[in-house]
C-alpha cells in the first residue's frame, strides 16, 4: 500500500502528531493500569496485594534493563515500520490477559508489553520532533509529552474506573483495542522515517560528561523512586488507612489526574523562562503533599486539596525533566532518551518494590513518609545548587 507522505501545513500535517500523542497516552496508561487495580487483581489470582505489586516492579525493571540495548539493536531500522510492529505486539499482549488466571501468566504478558515499551519510548520523542508540522516542532513535542504525562496521572483512575465497570481483565482488553486504533492512525498517517541521529554506544561517554544530563538522570531516579513508592499503593493506602470507599478513591484519582493536566499547561508556559523554579518548586510541593498523605487520608476534603497540588506538581516535574533532556542531548537523542526511559523505570520499579517491602513490614501508613524522605533529598540538593550557582540546574557542558 502507498506510504503516507508528510504534510507541512494544515490539519493533515497534525494527524501524525495526534497519532503519536495518542500512542504515548495508550502506552503509559498501560504501564500504570495495574496500580488502581491491584486489590482486584490480587483477589482474582489469589495472591497478596504486596506480591501482586511486583508486576509493576518487574515491568519497570525489564524496561530499564532493555531500553538501551534494544535501542542500539534497532537503531538502523526504519521508524514507521518498527513502531507499527511494536504496537501489534503491545496489543496482543493485552488481549492474552483475558486468559491470565495466575500470577505467572499475568507476569508473562506484562513482560511482553514491557519489551515493546523499552523501544517505544526510546524512539518516540525524537520521532515526534521530526513529524511535527513545519516550524511547529516544539508544539509537536509538547503534544506527545502531554499524552505521556496525562497518562501518567490519568492512567490509574481510568484503569480503576474501567475495573469497576468491566473487571480488571476487561480493562486490559480495552487498552489493547485502543492500541489497535492507534495502529490504524499511525499506518495511514505516519510517513517513512529513516533512523536519524539515534546515537550509539560511542556516544555514551560524551553524554556522561554533561553535568546537567547527569543531574537529570540522578533526579529522575530518586524523585520517581519516591513518587512510585507511594503512588503504586495509593489505592490500598486510601482504602485501608483512610477507610475511603472504592468510589471515593476513584474520585481522588480523577482529581489527581485533572490537576496533572493543569500542571502540564502551567509548566509548559514557565519551563523555558524559569527552569530552576519550574523544577524545584513542584518538587517541594510534592514533598509536602506526600508527607501529609497519611494524616489527611481519612478527610476527603483535605485529600482533594492535596491531590490537586500533588498531581499538578508531578506533571510539572515531568515536563521540566523532558525539556532538560531535549536541551542537553539533541545530538544523540535516541540513546539519551533510552537512558532516561530506563532510569525512569528503575525509579518506578524500585518505588513499587520499596512500597511493597515497607507496607508488608510496617503497614501502608508508613509508605508515604518513606516517599517524602526520598523526594525531600532531591529538593535539598537542588536548593543548595541554586543558592551556590544562581541556578538549580548544572551547566550543559
Amino acid at each position: 500500500m502507498h506510504t503516507p507522505q508528510q504534510h507541512k501545513f494544515g490539519f493533515k500535517a497534525w494527524i501524525p502528531t495526534i497519532g503519536l500523542a495518542f500512542a504515548a497516552f495508550v502506552f503509559n496508561t498501560s504501564e500504570f493500569l495495574p496500580v488502581g487495580l491491584l486489590p482486584n487483581i490480587a483477589e482474582s489470582i489469589h495472591e497478596s496485594v504486596s506480591k501482586t505489586g511486583l508486576i509493576i516492579t518487574v515491568y519497570a525493571w525489564v524496561v530499564s534493563l532493555l531500553s538501551l540495548p534494544l535501542t542500539i539493536l534497532t537503531a538502523k531500522l526504519e521508524r514507521r515500520r518498527l513502531l507499527l510492529w511494536l504496537i501489534v505486539i503491545f496489543a496482543l499482549s493485552h488481549f492474552v490477559v483475558l486468559w491470565a488466571d495466575t500470577f505467572e501468566k499475568l507476569m508473562g504478558a506484562r513482560v511482553c508489553v514491557a519489551v515493546t515499551h523499552s523501544i517505544f519510548w526510546s524512539i518516540m520523542t525524537p520521532l515526534a520532533a521530526r513529524v511535527a508540522p513545519f516550524g511547529k516542532q516544539a508544539f509537536g513535542l509538547a503534544a506527545v509529552m502531554g499524552g505521556s504525562i496525562v497518562a501518567t496521572v490519568l492512567g490509574v483512575p481510568i484503569g480503576t474506573h474501567l475495573g469497576q465497570q468491566v473487571g480488571w481483565q476487561g480493562s486490559f482488553f480495552i487498552v489493547g483495542m485502543a492500541a489497535v486504533l492507534v495502529w490504524v492512525i499511525i499506518f495511514f498517517s505516519l510517513p517513512v522515517c529513516t533512523s536519524n541521529r539515534a546515537g550509539s554506544l560511542k556516544s555514551l561517554p560524551s553524554l556522561f560528561k554533561r553535568p546537567a544530563l547527569v543531574q537529570l538522570y540522578l533526579l529522575t531516579m530518586v524523585v520517581i523512586l519516591g513518587q512510585f513508592t507511594v503512588y503504586s499503593y495509593i489505592t490500598p493506602i486510601l482504602m485501608n488507612v483512610g477507610h475511603l470507599s472504592e468510589n471515593a478513591t476513584v474520585w481522588f484519582l480523577f482529581i489527581f489526574g485533572i490537576a496533572g493536566i493543569i500542571g502540564t499547561v502551567i509548566s509548559s508556559r514557565t519551563v523555558d523562562k524559569h527552569r530552576s523554579g519550574t523544577l524545584v518548586i513542584p518538587m517541594l510541593i510534592m514533598t509536602v503533599c506526600v508527607g501529609l498523605l497519611t494524616v489527611t487520608s481519612s478527610h476527603f476534603g483535605a485529600l482533594v486539596i492535596l491531590g490537586t497540588f500533588w498531581g499538578a506538581s508531578m506533571t510539572a516535574i515531568s515536563m521540566a525533566f523532558q525539556t532538560l533532556l531535549l536541551d542537553t542531548a539533541r545530538d544523540a537523542a535516541d540513546v539519551a532518551t533510552s537512558m532516561f526511559s530506563g532510569i525512569f523505570n528503575i525509579g518506578i520499579g524500585g518505588g513499587a518494590f520499596i512500597g511493597s517491602r515497607v507496607s508488608a513490614e510496617f503497614g501502608f501508613a508508613t509508605v508515604p513518609y518513606v516517599a517524602c524522605a526520598l523526594i525531600g533529598v532531591c529538593v535539598l540538593a537542588c536548593a543548595a545548587i541554586w543558592l551556590k550557582r544562581g541556578s538549580a540546574i548544572l551547566p550543559t557542558r
